[in-house]
């Protein structure tokens, strides 16, 4: 069935996946989030135990009573946001607010903008959430962006549910992100570049994007298949395939985590197709964090390579969409 599923669903797949052999996940929620997005219950049972299968055969011997690990039937609890970086929403340099726009076949699409309080026209930054949908923190992103003098678009991929905040079982975003037909998401982001471009503070022809995680794949994608992007930093997220790759005009920044070994065995193939088709690319691998690192919300939060990572992204932001 694998040869079923388009690339973000596969992602999606890997990551709940991956979330069950760390014991992040107990195998009735993996079970439940790997249906979700594929329809299949075998499918899922078959992916898990294929995983079980693995794990024995490798695992070393355990001893006699092992004590229960508290996460093997839960998450960890989400920490709360890094007050050193986090910007407020009462921030006196920043004006934000939840918007609404048109999208395709007359999709009403929510949105999040953060934007200077100074006058003048600044360069436009899109922001794409991980599966989690539009939270707090990717708000905050937003406004982190408006702080640095970016007029920041966050765009709420689950609109056509209601939003984000809308859906009670968090579990069941990444069900409805994967079951979205997969331009949806890019239509979207662009149907959110129209609208910004109409804004009396947005510079249309400064345009940028980053994302994070399942984000990460939104924002290589939005960048291979819409003009007009001069710079993408995506975090963490599967690249495009090889064949989209000369379709982009973005310069592209990609952060990774050194120990996010599925994600970076991604990395060569997108460097060898960015390489043939003469695009500028730079990927930076932080030692010694993971998946997720960046989210000051989330269990992988390093606060070192959360902050290195963000004054490069800026960097690259100054340099390629104001210089």
């Amino acid at each position: 069935m694998r040869d079923t599923l388009n690339d973000m669903q596969l992602y999606l797949v890997d990551e709940f996946v991956e979330d069950y052999q760390e014991g992040h996940l107990s195998r009735r929620e993996a079970l439940r989030r790997i249906a979700g997005v594929t329809g299949s219950v075998a499918f899922a049972t078959s992916v898990l135990a294929a995983c079980a299968t693995v794990e024995r055969a490798v695992a070393p011997p355990l001893d006699p009573a092992p004590a229960p690990a508290a996460s093997a039937s839960a998450p960890a609890a989400p920490r709360g946001p890094d007050s050193a970086v986090t910007v407020g929403a009462d921030d006196p340099d920043v004006e934000a607010r939840a918007v609404s726009f048109g999208g395709a076949g007359g999709a009403v699409l929510l949105g999040y903008l953060a934007q200077p309080r100074r006058a003048g026209r600044h360069p436009l930054v899109l922001v794409c959430h991980e599966n989690r949908g539009l939270t707090p923190h990717i708000e905050d992103v937003t406004r982190r962006l408006a702080k640095a003098g970016y007029v920041g678009l966050a765009v709420d991929l689950l609109s056509r549910q209601g939003g984000t905040a809308s859906i009670a079982d968090s579990a069941l975003v990444p069900q409805a992100l994967g079951q979205a037909p997969p331009k949806q998401a890019v239509e979207d982001f662009q149907a959110g570049l129209r609208y910004a471009r109409t804004l009396a503070t947005v510079d249309g022809e400064r345009v940028g994007m980053t994302g994070f995680c399942h984000g990460g794949g939104v924002t290589w994608r939005v960048a291979t298949g819409t003009p007009g992007i001069r710079a993408a930093v995506p975090f963490y997220g599967p690249p495009p395939p090889a064949d989209e790759v000369p379709g982009l005009q973005a310069a592209v920044l990609a952060h990774y985590g050194e120990t996010d070994t599925r994600i970076n065995a991604m990395i060569p193939a997108i460097e060898a197709a960015m390489q043939a088709s003469g695009k500028t690319f730079e990927a930076v691998v932080h030692p010694g964090v993971g998946h997720g690192f960046h989210n000051d919300t989330g269990r992988n939060y390093n606060p070192e390579a959360a902050r290195a990572a963000w004054a490069r992204t800026l960097a690259w932001f100054e340099r390629y969409l104001r210089g």
